[in-house]
């Protein structure tokens, strides 16, 4: 599988640590990506089909036909713009796989700020997820 050609983007929360680094590492390896923290004011306003809500539980891809990809999924469609990663990409189809994937973003996703920290300060001190 080779990278698909045009841009995406992909939405990232930049009050997470883990989020910000992995958004910014990918961008430099990858083909095409444009990265946009969704916690930026106006930020999902140009995406109606993505909720802040949506956004706190999973990074999303949008390709430049629109097409949303969450969690794993967009993951594995960002690894397809990295050259030396596109070949593995497949391996997110597999069945039985993609649900592990799918179980492993979601855990990470959830227990984000915990384990890697957040950029940002907490108001009033307590860090939560909506």
């Amino acid at each position: 599988m080779t990278a698909a050609l045009g841009e995406i983007v992909m939405l990232f929360d930049g009050s997470c640590r883990f989020c910000t680094a992995s958004a910014k590492q990918l961008a430099r390896r990858g083909r095409g990506i444009k990265t946009k923290n969704f916690q930026d004011e106006g930020v999902l306003d140009a995406y109606p089909k993505i909720s802040y809500e949506a956004a706190m539980k999973r990074m999303h891809v949008v390709d430049d036909s629109g097409e949303v990809f969450a969690g794993a999924g967009a993951v594995f469609r960002v690894f397809r713009t990295v050259p030396w990663l596109a070949p593995f990409t497949y391996i997110y189809f597999v069945p039985g796989l993609r649900q592990l994937f799918d179980i492993g973003y979601d855990l990470v996703a959830k227990y984000r700020y915990k384990l890697f920290g957040r950029t940002t300060t907490c108001d009033g001190g307590t860090c939560h997820l909506h």
